[in-house]
């Protein structure tokens, strides 16, 4: 008797990530970023409580790029509902964030000013993160 042929199809729930970033992985705007060093998902609130840290330390001088955006949106069902009936509502939208990605990015800022002021926002975010400074920075 013959077997059913075996497919290689697979249901993707919220898919999977793996690799580096190969693109929004230089400094494309300023002289200071954070970078990522691990995969994950950003929620919109995690990138506003990084940029609120990051302004408030800088006292609203230099310039801040945000170079992330929380483009996917995450659905939840509300509690004690049976299965079935479709898709939940949209709940928060998230960015997806793979290593070597820049999150942030700052200049017009003393380095001092600028290293503190990104260690404050990386601590507000759920991923490891490295400061890095371009290439032909020169201290003024």
């Amino acid at each position: 008797m013959l077997q059913p042929k075996k497919t290689k199809y697979r249901k993707m729930q919220k898919g999977r990530m793996k690799g580096n970033a190969h693109r929004g992985n230089q400094l494309a705007f300023g002289s200071f970023g954070i970078k990522s060093l691990e995969f994950a998902w950003l929620t919109g609130r995690q990138i506003e409580a990084a940029r609120q840290a990051v302004t408030r330390h800088m006292k609203r001088e230099g310039q801040l790029w945000i170079r992330i955006f929380p483009d996917k949106p995450i659905t939840k069902k509300p509690a004690e509902v049976r299965m079935g009936k479709g898709k939940g509502a949209p709940e928060m939208f998230v960015a997806r964030v793979n290593p070597g990605r820049i999150l942030f990015e700052s200049g017009g800022v003393p380095l001092e000013v600028a290293k503190e002021a990104m260690r404050l926002a990386a601590q507000k975010l759920p991923v490891t993160t490295k400061f890095i400074v371009r290439r032909d920075y020169v201290e003024d």
